[in-house]
């Protein structure tokens, strides 16, 4: 039983999915990894989203280049938490993907992430959030996470500033 369910919409977008599968597999969250299309293969999309609720996911993740707006599709079909990562594809490098994600209707929420690879590290770490809301060893993780990012940008200043002193 996954925590988190990712789905993509091609196997070309693998290399931005596995910064977010990184973050979770640091994090000790469970998860599954898909690939269905929006418009290739709808019943599918249906068929994974529908059961994902029942068979324990509680957040899922869809990444989506071009105008393909898998996160839209997915967020109708459940509602569990959905969060949207536009890809950077040509010709518009992901403005159109980010445009599709994050113009989603009232009613059917999507929270969006950046385009590409910084989006998809950071869909990892909220629905770390999400899931650390009811789990309380998670939310630990997630405190000395930030600490660690907070201890190492302060190291670098230090460093920075000894460098340009006198």
């Amino acid at each position: 039983m996954a925590d988190v369910l990712l789905i993509m919409g091609s196997d070309s977008d693998l290399p931005v999915v596995e910064e977010c599968e990184h973050v979770l597999k640091e994090f000790g969250v469970s998860f599954s990894t898909r690939v269905l299309s929006a418009h290739r293969t709808p019943d599918a999309v249906k068929d994974a989203v529908t059961s994902a609720k029942p068979s324990g996911v509680k957040v899922i993740i869809g990444f989506a280049g071009l105008a393909a707006h898998l996160p839209g599709v997915i967020a109708s079909f459940t509602t569990l938490p959905v969060i949207g990562v536009p890809l950077a594809s040509p010709p518009l490098n992901g403005l159109d993907s980010l445009y599709s994600v994050v113009q989603m209707p009232g009613g059917i929420p999507v929270a969006t992430m950046a385009i590409g690879s910084p989006g998809a590290k950071n869909a990892g770490l909220f629905a770390v959030s999400i899931l650390a809301v009811a789990n309380p060893a998670l939310a630990a993780k997630l405190v000395q996470y930030r600490a660690t990012m907070q201890d190492k940008v302060l190291s670098r200043d230090k460093t920075v500033q000894a460098r340009h002193a006198g």
